[in-house]
């Protein structure tokens, strides 16, 4: 009898063993042992070096453009109706609405958000139900009979719950939800540089249509005062008056300008054809009435030099990828460490289906059903420190990632606050340029009627008036464009909401 007594008590004396060991887990399951995160530094200057800090705009010399505050909560609206377009402002509408790239990147963040849901499943149990026969005849040896005897196969019945669920000793279901997290982070930063980019390409692509109808308006112009022209030699020609080389001049001069027209017609249409892509149309279904380009004047604040780290979604993106990087660190550091699943099941099992849920039925199992609960790797050949060597590697590529990103940005917001300088003062040159051209090509025609010069004299004086008309018109829409590309620089429109689909839940 003593056997029978002792059995039990050796029972209960291990439970509290057992409890001390699960109590001593928990408590390790806070022991994290991946890196904190701190955003590595990077050297911003005081001010931009373009930027003309010691005589900041007046409010009513920077348009609408309000300077953007280092808040992401701080919202800036649609920037482009800075300029004062109602065209401009209906066109970006639609790209946002049917672009294709951009609708390319809102699945790329619908992908990274269910990836994140998959990662934080793996902070809660995992429950399955079961029901079902088998089939099974055991061979005469696993029985412990001898060869030649026969056994007869058995059904057996099965209703059952199982439940599997891992302690997350050492942080490493918890760093897989970081890096999923900053990854779906990352991944929205991205739809808002695309978006981004998306808003600055219409504008300058608009802007570029526009620009070849003043062009193709200044060359058809030209075509009906050289046809005038033409008219007038032909009659002097008809009363002896001149030779037959000015008529032939006069001649070369319009067929010259009918093809610069013609050039700018082509421009113009693939222009328009490369617009019509970005709305998501194709080009035969859509026409932009010709618009021809006038002077624009905008001044946009650049802010300083820090508050761009936060109003750029590249920089954004490129913060968030080492973020996720580092949290992998963690992942890769867990797998050196020991791993507690907890398992379990419950149901029903009987030879015989109207037997199964009777309680003499019942079944439970609590462990694994094949191997240990607590697993700890010892020899792999290599494999985790090499995974960790990876994980360190890919966080140290992202940081000069990172830093490159903030370079080229401040590099880029420099350029362009640049080119809006220069190109106002080379804008101003230019008007001068053009109308000192202007009188000279008057005073030209005036002498050639008088027959003091040749007309060759004259068609010299109106090329230069034809070519500094053209500069003019390309400085305007390069100023256009190079108020586009500032506004991109700066991070325009990182703070719109995102469509409601997209909306993080």
């Amino acid at each position: 009898m003593a056997p029978a007594t002792t059995r039990p008590l050796r029972v209960r004396a291990a439970l509290p063993k057992m409890s001390g060991l699960l109590a001593m887990l928990l408590i390790l399951a806070g022991c994290a042992v991946g890196p904190e995160y701190e955003r590595p530094s990077v050297t911003t200057p005081a001010a931009f070096k373009e930027a003309q800090a010691e005589s900041p705009l007046p409010a009513h010399e920077a348009g609408t453009w309000q300077a953007a505050q280092p808040a992401e909560q701080a919202l800036r609206g649609e920037w482009w109706k800075l300029f004062g377009d109602d065209t401009l402002n209906a066109l970006e509408q639609e790209a946002q609405q049917a672009n294709q790239n951009l609708q390319a990147a809102a699945a790329r963040l619908k992908q990274a958000r269910a990836l994140l849901g998959d990662a934080r499943s793996e902070r809660f149990p995992t429950v399955d139900a079961g029901f079902g026969p088998t089939r099974q005849r055991s061979s005469p040896a696993a029985q412990g009979l001898s060869d030649n005897d026969s056994t007869d196969p058995s059904t057996l019945w099965r209703a059952q719950a199982s439940v599997a669920y891992e302690v997350d000793l050492f942080g490493r279901v918890a760093s897989t939800v970081d890096a999923a997290t900053a990854d779906a982070q990352q991944s929205e930063a991205l739809y808002r540089s695309v978006l981004l980019a998306l808003q600055a390409d219409v504008a300058q692509a608009y802007f570029q249509v526009r620009e070849l109808d003043a062009g193709l308006r200044l060359y058809r112009q030209t075509v009906t005062l050289r046809e005038e022209t033409l008219q007038l030699i032909e009659r002097r020609y008809d009363a002896g008056d001149i030779s037959e080389l000015d008529l032939a001049r006069a001649r070369s001069e319009l067929e010259s300008a009918r093809a610069e027209a013609l050039g700018f017609e082509r421009r113009r249409t693939t222009a328009e054809h490369a617009l019509a892509v970005l709305l998501g149309k194709a080009p035969a279904d859509f026409n932009l009435a010709a618009q021809p380009l006038t002077r624009i004047a905008v001044n946009i604040p650049a802010g300083l030099p820090s508050t761009l780290l936060e109003r750029r979604p590249d920089i954004a993106a490129a913060e968030r990828a080492m973020a996720a990087a580092n949290a992998r660190v963690g992942v890769a550091k867990a797998a050196f460490f020991p791993r507690l699943n907890i398992t379990g099941a419950a149901g029903f099992e009987s030879s015989e289906l109207g037997n199964l849920f009777e309680w003499s039925s019942r079944t439970f199992l609590l462990g694994p059903i094949v191997g240990a609960a607590l697993s700890l790797p010892i020899f792999d050949g290599g494999r985790r420190q090499a995974g960790l060597d990876r994980a360190r590697a890919v966080y140290e590529e992202d940081v000069a990632n990172y830093r490159q990103t903030v370079l080229t940005a401040f590099r880029e917001v420099e350029d362009n606050l640049a080119n809006l300088r220069i190109l106002s003062s080379q804008m101003s040159a230019q008007d001068a340029a053009l109308q000192a051209s202007a009188r000279a090509a008057r005073i030209s025609h005036t002498q050639y009627k008088e027959g003091s010069i040749s007309y060759l004299d004259v068609i010299e004086a109106d090329r230069t008036v034809l070519a500094q008309q053209r500069v003019s018109v390309q400085l305007d829409g390069e100023r256009a464009r190079s108020a586009v590309g500032l506004v991109r620089a700066l991070g325009g429109g990182w703070d719109v909401p995102l469509p409601a689909e997209l909306a993080f839940e």
